[in-house]
């Protein structure tokens, strides 16, 4: 950790270790009830913010974690600009998510899980290689997908049955 309570990543860290912060992230979001989507996002090698949804906690459609950790990364930057930040999220983003990772210019995006009903990278919307954006974003999918899909198999199940 630095003295300001980041945790510094290391250039020997790849991408799996820092997906395993997203997954333990969504985690803590399952134990609170929500859906477990975890996203964490880093700025020159810094850990910047990490969040969970909370749809349900903030009884808000928008409080996905890609848009979470999108606001407080921005809020703690000081500048809605994220060009030199990377993001590392559960799942694929859906399309409104894909819409403000692009209106923060972030370059970079890894994800674990596709999403087939609501994924707005690959599974229904090409956004992040769309031809109309002034520059393409640099895309990993299926990075700890295993444990990603898996997590909200278990999620979702488990909801089913309770009901």
């Amino acid at each position: 950790m630095s003295d300001r309570g980041e945790v510094i990543i290391n250039k020997k860290n790849n991408l799996q270790e820092i997906m395993t912060l997203a997954i333990e992230t969504a985690k803590e979001g399952a134990s609170r009830g929500e859906v477990p989507i975890g996203a964490v996002l880093v700025c020159d090698g810094r850990i910047i913010a990490r969040a969970h949804n909370q749809k349900e906690s903030l009884a808000d459609p928008t409080a996905h974690a890609e848009m979470l950790v999108i606001r407080a990364g921005a809020e703690k930057l000081g500048r809605w600009r994220l060009g030199d930040c990377q993001l590392y999220v559960t799942a694929e983003p859906c399309v409104m998510c894909m819409g403000a990772i692009i209106q923060a210019r972030i370059p970079l995006l890894v994800y674990g899980a596709a999403e087939k009903k609501f994924g707005g990278v690959e599974s229904t919307a090409w956004l992040g290689q769309h031809p109309m954006l002034p520059k393409q974003m640099e895309i990993y999918a299926g990075i700890c997908e295993q444990e990603c899909e898996e997590l909200l198999k278990a999620f979702f199940e488990k909801r089913r049955i309770e009901m």
